[in-house]
């Protein structure tokens, strides 16, 4: 007997990104689909509507062609760095929040940022995030469903050289996660996650005081590797 295929679900904010679109814009076509036939959820994740995934494609592909105009970023030295609102921006996005909300809410689909800095007090400590110009320029052009990627020249930024016999007991990020698993971007990676494929991920073993952004040890991470090898 064939197994059932199981369909890809997506969450407001990759829906959005594939579409040129905000989280906010998406919320309003749902809330509207008794008249526009916008599909319905197929479940949920947290507090996060999922639908699934070809059935949104399919509806966006025969819909009159609403879509913001293509949005052309401002000329930066490709070496500058931004702050979070400042990406936002830089990146067209009218809410400043939207890169935020991006790191927060959908790990591993943004850029991690290029340099952190520790601000604040002792008694008041907080992270600044910065992003290099050129790393939002590689992640616009390669984004998933951008409308950018065919013929980009600009490949994928590549994911590091992670140790498989380091430290069991230290935390690793998605992109580290993303490589000690085979992936071969942090897209996949995250792809893969949100679909459920990853199981022993799908709760991290810490979370990052600022952003909430995942951690998992890298003996889980091995783990996963050794199961995901056992399926292929």
């Amino acid at each position: 007997m064939t197994a059932r295929h199981e369909p890809r679900l997506a969450d407001a904010v990759e829906i959005a990104a594939e579409q040129g679109l905000t989280p906010a814009r998406i919320s309003s076509l749902y809330n509207a689909r008794a008249t526009n036939g916008f599909p319905e959820t197929a479940g949920t994740r947290g507090r996060a509507r999922l639908w699934d995934h070809a059935q949104v494609t399919e509806w966006f592909a025969h819909r009159p062609k609403t879509r913001l105009r293509a949005h052309t970023p401002p000329a930066h030295n490709p070496e500058e760095l931004l702050n979070a609102a400042q990406a936002s921006r830089f990146l067209g996005y009218k809410n400043p929040n939207q890169v935020t909300t991006y790191v927060r809410d959908h790990p591993g689909y943004f850029p991690d940022p290029d340099v952190v800095e520790e601000m604040g007090t002792a008694d008041n400590p907080y992270r600044r995030q910065l992003w290099r110009v050129q790393t939002l320029l590689d992640w616009m052009a390669t984004r998933p469903g951008s409308g950018k990627r065919t013929g980009a020249e600009r490949a994928a930024p590549a994911l590091p050289d992670v140790l498989a016999d380091g430290d069991p007991d230290e935390l690793l990020g998605a992109t580290q996660a993303a490589a000690l698993l085979g992936f071969k971007s942090i897209n996949s990676f995250s792809s893969s996650l949100s679909q459920g494929n990853l199981p022993l991920l799908q709760n991290p073993d810490a979370l990052t005081e600022k952003g909430g952004r995942r951690r998992w040890t890298r003996q889980r991470i091995l783990e996963q590797a050794a199961q995901r090898s056992s399926r292929k």
